[in-house]
Parts: C-alpha cells; sequence; structure tokens
C-alpha cells in the first residue's frame, strides 16, 4: 500500500544525526522492505522545546496550511494519494499538526508508533501540544509501542500493538567479522594498549540528560581508575566542554574524544571496542545499545525507559539502577576482571539482536499491523 511518513520531532532527512533520526529512517526503510510505497509527507519539526506557546500556534497554522496543501496536491494527481497515513514519535512538545486532518479528509487510517502521554501537561506552556497529542491519539486506528513503559498510558486511546526496537544488521555483523582489523586500526590511531579493555561511549554532546549520562559514567569509570582500560567517545554537540571537563579529572589521558561518528565507521568502532558504557539516563532506549549488541559487544548501562527491552541483564550486558554511578563501576568492574564472559556476552548480544531486533522481524511485524488495519 501507499504510506504518507511524518517525523514531526525530526524529519528522516534532518542535517543532525540522532537516535530519532535514525529510528525514523529505519522505520521507512521496514516499511519499504515489506514491499509498501513510502513517502515523506512533510519535513515540519513541530517540536517545541521551551514551551512557547506563540510558537506552537504558528507551528499549527503552518501545520494546517501544508494539510491544505497536500489534499490538494492529493487530489490533483490520484496516484500519489496514501492509503495509510504512518506518524513517528507523537507527544505534547512535538504534536502533529497535519495527519489528523488530512486523514479526516482522505477516510483513510491514522497509525501511530512510538507516542508518548504526559497528563500534567495538561495544562501550562505545553498545553496546546498536548491537547493536539490527544485528539490525534483518539483519531488513531493504531498505536505501535517500541518502548514498553509507554504502553500504559496509551492502552485505551486505540488500539495497541508492541513492537521491538530493530535495525540492520548486516553493516554490524560485517564489522564484528573483522574486529581484528578494525582494533589494529583503532589501536594505531590513538595509541591504545590491545592488552587493555577498550570502553566506547557513543552519543550526542547535549544539555539535559544527555550530558547528566555523561556525568554518571565519568563518576563511575573514577571509581574503577585502578584497572586498566580505555575510553573511546564517539559523539559531539553544544555540551562538548562540559563533557571533556568531566574526563578531565575522572580519567586523565584516558579518554579519547573521536567526534560524531556514523555509518561504517561506527560499526568499525563498535567491532574493535570490548565493552559500551552508557548510563542512559532518561533513555527511551537507545540506539547505540542495539547497534553495539549487534556487533557483538556486551552492554553496561542504565536500567532506564525500555532499556531493559533490549540488553538482557546478565546475558548480553550489565544493568544498573538508572543515575547510580556506584552500581555503575560494580556492573563494569565485573566485566573488566572477566575477560571470557566478556567474550560469551558478545556471542549472546549478536544472537539476541538477530533473533529479536532485526530489519526482517520488524518489517514483518509492521505489515501485519497495517493489514490489519487496513482491513474492512
Amino acid at each position: 500500500m501507499r504510506i504518507a511518513f511524518y517525523a514531526p520531532l525530526k524529519p528522516p532527512n534532518h542535517s543532525v544525526p540522532s537516535g530519532d533520526r535514525r529510528m525514523a529512517r529505519l522505520l521507512m526503510s521496514a516499511l519499504d522492505h515489506a514491499g509498501h510505497r513510502v513517502d515523506l509527507a512533510s519535513r515540519l519539526r513541530s517540536w517545541d522545546g521551551a514551551g512557547n506557546e506563540a510558537r506552537q500556534a504558528r507551528l499549527a497554522g503552518l501545520g494546517g496550511r501544508l494539510a491544505e496543501r497536500l489534499l490538494r496536491r492529493y487530489r490533483a494527481y490520484p496516484d500519489l494519494r496514501p492509503e495509510t497515513w504512518f506518524t513517528y514519535h507523537l507527544y505534547y512538545k512535538a504534536p502533529d499538526w497535519i495527519g489528523p486532518s488530512v486523514c479526516r479528509a482522505l477516510n483513510i487510517p491514522y497509525v501511530v508508533a512510538e507516542a508518548s502521554l504526559a497528563m500534567k501537561r495538561a495544562t501550562g506552556p505545553w498545553a496546546r501540544g498536548h491537547e493536539a497529542t490527544l485528539q490525534a491519539l483518539a483519531q488513531a486506528n493504531a498505536i505501535i509501542a517500541l518502548n514498553p513503559t509507554d504502553s500504559p498510558a496509551l492502552a485505551d486511546r486505540a488500539p495497541l500493538h508492541r513492537m521491538a526496537p530493530f535495525l540492520d544488521t548486516a553493516p554490524y555483523r560485517a564489522a564484528a567479522a573483522k574486529r581484528g582489523p578494525h582494533r589494529r586500526a583503532t589501536a594505531g590511531a590513538y595509541g591504545l594498549d590491545p592488552a587493555h579493555p577498550w570502553l566506547l561511549a557513543v552519543a550526542m554532546m547535549r544539555p539535559g540528560d544527555k550530558l547528566a549520562s555523561y556525568r554518571v559514567l565519568a563518576e563511575a569509570l573514577s571509581l574503577v581508575a585502578a584497572r586498566p582500560w580505555h575510553l573511546l567517545i564517539a559523539g559531539d554537540g553544544p555540551a562538548r566542554r562540559e563533557v571533556e571537563e568531566a574526563f578531565s579529572w575522572a580519567a586523565p589521558g584516558r579518554a579519547h574524544f573521536l567526534g560524531a561518528r556514523t555509518g561504517e565507521d561506527l560499526a568499525g568502532l563498535y567491532a574493535a571496542c570490548d565493552v559500551l558504557v552508557w548510563p542512559a539516563i532518561k533513555e527511551a532506549y537507545g540506539m547505540a545499545l542495539l547497534e553495539a549488541q549487534a556487533a557483538g559487544l556486551p552492554v553496561v548501562a542504565g536500567a532506564s525507559g525500555g532499556v531493559s527491552a533490549i540488553v538482557r541483564d546478565r546475558g548480553t550486558g550489565m544493568l544498573a539502577p538508572p543515575g547510580d554511578a556506584m552500581a555503575f563501576a560494580e556492573a563494569l568492574g565485573g566485566l573488566l576482571d572477566a575477560p571470557e564472559r566478556r567474550r560469551s556476552m558478545a556471542a549472546a548480544a549478536r544472537a539476541h539482536v538477530d533473533a529479536h531486533h532485526g530489519l526482517n522481524r520488524a518489517a514483518a511485524r509492521l505489515d501485519q499491523i497495517l493489514r490489519a488495519v487496513a482491513a474492512p
């Protein structure tokens, strides 16, 4: 079927990489993989992080005009008319001002993936976005929950379908098969001792939860400073100075800042390293955690949000209470001291992601949901 795809938080062709952009692209790829025709309906970013009511009003008006423009286009070119609308990541800071009205006018199903509700936002500076989200969910023919922690608030809004976060595992399998060359190249580039465990953190550097996670990681690493290890950090952003300051005292001379990395370069880093470390404060689930495991990298992470749904505690990694640097250090220390356990977890991580979080499985699940929605 022909599907109009929209990601109000961040469009899939946005210039700045992030987990949201990554998942939007993956959803489009999975829908295409399932045999559907996917069109990006709009690039409008409806995100309002400051709670600016005037901005929200402008975005609502712009969304209405864009919806009318789309409807004129579909009426002029019937071959472009979608059979289903699919919105990814809907919440009070990024409501969908376009899809619901288009679906009403065309009488087509409205499907939402990864929605969240915060009822405390019914009043205050985001009340307009909250109300728009409530109305969109009331109209939805299906809600797909990628983060299991969102499910309780959504269960009575529309038919709810649970689906595991996913990725295309092929690039990470290919990188894992060349671990030796990747490790030698990384050792040469950064002067690392191959006999020591290499830790990897992959995350944007921005104020808020990301910076808080970096600071917890720095504190945890200071507690295992007596053990030999190197830390590689792949990421960049406006809080880079604060991140560098945190590690200047916690891991002097042991933290290597690589800047933002993507694609094959990042897959090679995963394959070269020994443990992914990320406290994951208020993380929905964390795409880097999936990518690392797909490349055969065990994970030490904070058990926030849906992290426990993608990392098997003591199976593919170790989970610690969110924000608890001492517990994080204890979990990491146990893996640093047990190379055989790391290798066992690495194999389990690859197998787990292949079996439960691959693109083929996601495509089949999405196709199942969409066909049920479209059935008379």
